[in-house]
């Protein structure tokens, strides 16, 4: 069976990450990046080996710069039998016009609405019901990290109410241009947004509030569960360990009691950029009083989107199904590898 060719629209924190994972897999391949800008990115685009494809009258700024240019956007996207749009927030839902004038397959990402595809997309959850359709949206880092572990407590135990406050990064460690110094900056108005898109694709009562604090490297969650069956420790962390590798358990214990030494692990174990694909669950966090679980949860903003990515393409085009599709993106990113 020949790959699919999958483009990249948008070349930045989410898309050259996807891109690397989908020169990983070996029934996609990437068949060309964007970018708007001729920078320091672009260039590393094409010593990746990626073909490199830019707006329409925008190609001299970029061979000006010794910048080899492919072609154009739209050039790129009729090679393509899907396009991962990973532009920034507000611009997927602009590109979709274009997507449909061409008629091909698009996977927007967090930052659009959900109506920007009718459908938000994880893998555990609604795998099967992506099968064959038009356009995806894969959730935010932060619904994707709640949605992992909500979904594992839901299974087992039937959840009653869910609460979590969102301890949100203030910007990305390569972002000059935005984030918080000196502040605690909290989200108003209450609710937060994370409640609702975590409810576009897991229907569970569940309220959010956030944050935003100064550090670039994670996002933290801190979250209440009332469940109708009582809850038992043993049954959760079992079910953890042997059917969900993106979530990974972590513990004070041996000296990990910050996002600090979450990366640290990454960089020593020598996942490239330290990504983190796996939401980091505190395991001797979890407190149980009751039918109410308690617990911390990291998110790292960068690369826990991109398996879900990955499995929203074999899934909208039917090549897998929803087991072999998560086996082979976990295997091929290495996900469940760090456990210690």
């Amino acid at each position: 069976m020949s790959k699919v060719k999958v483009a990249i629209n948008g070349y930045g924190t989410i898309g050259k990450r996807v891109a690397d994972a989908i020169l990983l897999q070996d029934d996609m391949e990437v068949i060309g990046v964007s970018k708007t800008k001729p920078d320091y990115i672009a260039k590393y685009a094409l010593d990746s080996g990626f073909s490199l494809y830019v707006p329409e009258g925008s190609e001299e700024k970029f061979e000006e710069k010794g910048l080899k240019v492919s072609g154009s956007i739209k050039e790129m996207i009729e090679k393509a039998d899907i396009v991962v749009d990973a532009t920034p927030n507000k611009i997927g839902a602009k590109n979709k016009d274009l997507y449909e004038k061409m008629g091909v397959k698009a996977i927007f990402q967090g930052g659009e609405k959900h109506e920007v595809a009718g459908f938000s997309f994880n893998a555990y959850i609604n795998y099967d019901a992506a099968r064959g359709r038009q356009y995806v949206r894969v959730v935010s880092c932060n619904t994707t990290g709640l949605l992992r572990s909500l979904n594992v407590i839901n299974e087992l135990f039937k959840i009653k109410e869910a609460f979590a406050v969102i301890v949100r990064r203030a910007a990305d460690p390569a972002d000059t241009k935005s984030g918080i110094i000196n502040a605690i900056e909290p989200t108003i108005p209450i609710p937060s947004h994370h409640g609702p898109d975590v409810k576009t694709v897991l229907d569970i009562p569940i309220e959010t509030m956030a944050v935003k604090v100064p550090t670039t490297l994670m996002h933290v969650h801190t979250i209440r569960i009332k469940t109708e069956k009582e809850p038992n420790l043993k049954d959760l962390l079992e079910t953890i360990e042997e059917d969900y590798k993106r979530i990974m358990l972590v513990s004070k214990d041996l000296g990990i009691t910050s996002t600090s030494q979450i990366i640290e692990l990454a960089r020593d174990r020598g996942r490239k950029r330290y990504d983190l694909f796996e939401v980091i669950l505190w395991e001797d966090s979890i407190s149980i009083i009751d039918n109410t679980i308690y617990f911390y949860q990291a998110v790292h903003q960068e690369a826990i989107v991109v398996p879900e990515n990955i499995d929203a393409i074999r899934a909208m085009l039917e090549i897998a199904d929803k087991d072999e599709s998560i086996k082979k993106t976990d295997s091929s990113l290495g996900i469940g590898s760090l456990k210690i």
